[in-house]
């Protein structure tokens, strides 16, 4: 299983040129840097990106993380991953535009 973040362009720029980030203006407010798994993150595309443009998908390993990586209640009561670290470019598997309107955005195939 592979857990997601979403950045927008000024945040994914910030990642590569600095090769980590402590994460998008609500992860810096919360102190840990929020992430989704493949059954949440169309609702948090929803609710957090609507009618966003220049969106990035991020996938990680959940694993890799280790206890930098917590599972809390959130959404619903749902269990979400949360890291209390940086993340840094080389926990990133794999990163990819998010295509389409809000209503419609296109994140393909998770895994």
């Amino acid at each position: 299983m592979l857990i997601y973040k979403v950045f927008r362009a000024p945040e994914w720029a910030q990642m590569q040129r600095d090769g980590q980030t402590a994460g998008a203006p609500v992860d810096l407010a919360d102190g840990y840097i929020h992430f989704s798994t493949a059954a949440q993150l169309r609702v948090t595309l929803a609710k957090h990106f609507g009618g966003g443009s220049d969106l990035t998908l991020l996938a990680c390993d959940p694993q890799a993380f280790g206890d930098d990586l917590r599972w809390e209640p959130s959404r619903g009561g749902d269990l979400f991953p949360h890291l209390y670290r940086e993340l840094r470019q080389t926990d990133v598997l794999w990163a990819r535009a998010i295509e389409g309107t809000s209503d419609n955005q296109n994140i393909g195939d998770l895994e």
